[in-house]
This record gives C-alpha cells, sequence and structure tokens, in this order.
C-alpha cells in the first residue's frame, strides 16, 4: 500500500483526489496538509512540517509558495514528490532541479495522460511543419485561475520550441498595428465561468490550417494522473521524473 500525504487537501483538485483515491486498492492517503484544516477522512495538518504520519509519498495540488516547505520536509524524510501545482518562478524551478539530486522528484505542468500525449505529437510533428506554418495555442481555463498563460500552453510551447532549431519567442496576446513574424507562438489565455481547461495548438499555412485540441471535461483526468504519477514514484532512486516516464513506463 502506497501511503499519500496530499498537500492542498482541501482545495478542488485535492477534494477530487481524495475522491477518486477510494477506488485505488493500491494507495490510500494517510494524511493531507491544507491551511483550512477542516476535518476529512485524515488527519489535516495547515503545514506539512506539522505532519507526524509517515508517508511514502507527497502529492502536491497547492500554491508556489509550499514549494520550501515540502522540499524540506521531503529531505528529511527521504520520500518522493509529485508537483502538480503551476506557476512556479525560475528560482523555484531551480530549487526542485537540485532536490533532484536527492531525493526522487516529479513535475508535470499538466497531469492529463491526454495532454501529454499530445504533447508526445507536438515533439514528432513541429520541426516538419513549422517552415510553412504558424504556430498559436490558444488556452481557456475557470475565472479563478491566477496563473496566465497556463502552465500547460507553456510546456506545449516549449516543446515546440526545443523541437525546432531556429529560435522562436512567445508573444503572449496581440495589440496595437503590427505584422506577425513567422518565428513567433503566440499564447492567448483566456478566463471565464467554469471551463476546466481546453488547449488548442494550431499550425496556420497558406490554404489549410492544421488544429490539435484537448478539452479536459472534468478535473477527474488530473486526479487520474497524479495518482498514477503516484503509483510510478513509489521507492524510484533519486533524479527527476514526468509524465514522460509515466506515460512510457520508464
Amino acid at each position: 500500500m502506497i501511503r499519500i500525504i496530499l498537500s492542498g487537501c482541501n482545495g478542488k483538485m485535492g477534494k477530487v483526489v481524495t475522491n477518486l483515491a477510494e477506488s485505488y486498492s493500491s494507495l490510500a492517503i494517510v494524511a493531507g496538509v491544507d491551511k483550512n484544516c477542516v476535518k476529512s477522512k485524515f488527519p489535516v495538518f495547515s503545514d506539512i512540517t506539522k505532519c507526524n504520519i509517515e508517508g511514502d509519498v507527497i502529492l502536491d495540488f497547492s500554491r508556489p509558495e509550499a514549494l520550501d516547505s515540502i522540499l524540506k520536509y521531503a529531505k528529511e524524510k527521504n520520500i518522493g514528490v509529485i508537483l502538480c501545482t503551476t506557476g512556479y518562478s525560475e528560482e523555484q524551478l531551480e530549487k526542485i532541479n537540485e532536490a533532484s539530486k536527492y531525493i526522487p522528484m516529479f513535475r508535470s505542468a499538466n497531469m492529463s495522460i491526454g495532454v501529454n500525449m499530445v504533447n508526445k505529437i507536438l515533439k514528432n510533428m513541429s520541426a516538419v511543419l513549422y517552415k510553412n506554418f504558424d504556430i498559436e495555442i490558444i488556452e481557456k481555463h475557470h475565472n479563478q485561475k491566477v496563473d496566465s498563460p497556463s502552465g500547460t500552453a507553456l510546456l506545449l510551447g516549449n516543446t515546440i520550441k526545443d523541437s525546432i532549431e531556429e529560435k522562436l519567442d512567445f508573444v503572449n496576446g496581440r495589440e496595437g498595428i503590427k505584422k506577425r513574424t513567422h518565428n513567433e507562438i503566440g499564447i492567448h489565455a483566456i478566463r471565464g465561468g467554469s471551463i476546466v481547461g481546453e488547449h488548442d495548438v494550431i499550425f496556420a499555412g497558406q490554404g489549410e490550417t492544421i488544429e490539435i485540441k484537448h478539452t479536459a471535461i472534468s478535473r477527474e483526468v488530473f486526479a487520474v494522473g497524479a495518482l498514477k504519477a503516484c503509483e510510478f514514484m513509489f521507492n524510484r532512486e533519486k533524479g527527476f521524473y514526468s509524465m514522460d516516464d509515466v506515460i512510457g513506463g520508464k
């Protein structure tokens, strides 16, 4: 049985993960961490440093400001961390990479299996299409999302960037009077209502357009990927892991 400490347990995603985990015989959430310490099916602590229950992995669906305490706790307990939070600064990303030298670290901007399959497709097709196609990304989320563009839009955009030899620049939205240059990747963020998550990558060429779209209908798709990542990260060696490893069965 894999014992999970769930950070952000009382948030929207934390509640979805909690409910879904009950259908898994291979794992159990043994403790939660949340500033909102309401009663749950397991003990909940206001800070992970106060957690006195043993776990095998930490699953984080909280906020970037919780990173330092999570890394400190994980190093002390020598357990793996699955980071599903987005909006990290460059400095925080460096801390995550540094921590992977000592403990198993997993980070993904999107836990959906479908999004990560789209990402794999983009790795293979972007360099082939780039010469004759302009590339734009449109992402849509609910009105409570605080970071934009979304971590997933940046994940997809960086995958495209990395697969093309020419230097590309992100352009976040457009305004003013100026023609588009070919070496741009336009990223456009829409926020409204209760949209769970939509990402559309558009390759616009002369006389034809190719669109690759992923729509998350329910938050449960992210919870499924997160719990699969927990199973994958159990007893892993120190190092950095991602959804590519989960999908590929590394």
